[in-house]
């Protein structure tokens, strides 16, 4: 089988036109690109790993990124990365890709490799439009019944209301990861008002958790949920993930990430296929009642690298077979602790 890989950063996203309108000002640029050659390099050593994948890889020609034996590289020339990615995604049998939601890069991505012709493995248009907006994601969770935490958007220049108490949470309503996330805690005075459309929302104590989906005709199969690491302070950023391990909070978080992704396909029309993770923080009562999701993402996540490492599950020809219909089930996946730096091994 034929597959293309692209990762917006390493195949030429940050070289290009579109790199300013997701990159603001304030935003950690490295690491951005660090958890994207985390996901790079895993996903393309996991590839080749199988055996049966002629694997192509788009790689920025200014990157210098190395890549596995056995990768077909097309190099990228700056400003060209949406053009070469859709004309690959034509002379393969299936592509991933993997690209921030700000400012619907990643949905127009796999728009452009539809509507010429090609095959790739993500969910539905519709479920990347709803899932790329953080209020959209959170209103279709709230109608479906899903919990999630208190609060609601603002528009580009609009200041923190008064009446909003701290401990919250704002955050961009088209980010990712952790840009433009901001924590206020209690006694701690509001950040000055947020130049894109925000959403604002009540912090939620608890565990912080991410759960893996893949979809195809056979629905939403989960894999093992992924405890998240941050790091402190008023803006924190991701640092990576360990296997979550209790069986009980690991039922507990896979069966909720189901009903988010479930909420969200009945909105945007169907899922389609591919990978998408579901954020969440699980509270301290048994039953679940004070767990509550934070976002959806529509796209392949950096737990890939967690999910992925232990190189036995085979993973990418596990999103294949389940979003072509072969499974209807995902095999044992043994996670391991991971944690993101400016050369995670592949």
């Amino acid at each position: 089988m034929r597959l293309l890989i692209h990762e917006w950063c390493c195949s030429g996203g940050l070289s290009g036109p579109d790199a300013r309108r997701v990159v603001r000002d304030g935003d950690n640029v490295a690491a951005l690109a660090c958890e994207g050659r985390a996901i790079f390099r895993g996903l393309l050593a996991d590839a080749v790993g199988d055996g049966g994948f002629e694997v192509t890889a788009l790689v920025d020609e200014r990157s210098g990124i190395d890549v596995p034996a056995g990768v077909r590289v097309r190099s990228v020339p700056c400003g060209a990365e949406i053009e070469m990615l859709v004309d690959e995604s034509l002379r393969v049998d299936a592509t991933l890709v993997v690209a921030p939601e700000t400012a619907g890069i990643f949905g127009a991505r796999i728009a452009a490799i539809r509507a010429a012709g090609g095959e790739v493995l993500a969910p539905s248009n519709g479920f990347i439009v709803i899932a790329s907006d953080k209020q959209a994601t959170i209103d279709a969770l709230a109608a479906a019944g899903v919990p999630v935490p208190a609060g609601r958007s603002l528009q580009a220049g609009e200041e923190w209301p008064r009446w909003f108490r701290p401990p919250a949470v704002r955050k961009a309503r088209d980010g990712t990861g952790c840009d433009d996330l901001v924590v206020v805690r209690y006694g701690e005075a509001p950040p000055p008002s947020a130049v894109m459309p925000t959403r604002l929302e009540a912090f939620v104590a608890g565990l912080a958790v991410g759960v893996s989906c893949l979809v195809g005709p056979a629905g939403i199969l989960p894999l093992p949920a992924m405890r998240q690491r941050f790091s402190g302070g008023r803006r924190p950023m991701y640092l990576g993930g360990d296997p979550l391990g209790a069986p009980a909070l690991a039922g507990r978080a896979e069966r909720l990430a189901v009903r988010a992704v479930a909420a969200v396909a009945r909105a945007g029309g169907g899922t389609q296929a591919g990978w998408v993770g579901v954020d969440m923080i699980l509270g301290d009562r048994d039953d679940g009642l004070d767990d509550r999701v934070l976002e959806v993402n529509p796209r392949l996540t950096t737990s890939f690298v967690g999910l992925g490492a232990a190189g036995a599950a085979g993973l990418v020809r596990v999103i294949v077979d389940v979003a072509i219909s072969r499974r209807s089930s995902v095999p044992d996946v043994f996670p391991v602790a991971f944690s993101l730096s400016e050369d995670v091994p592949a």
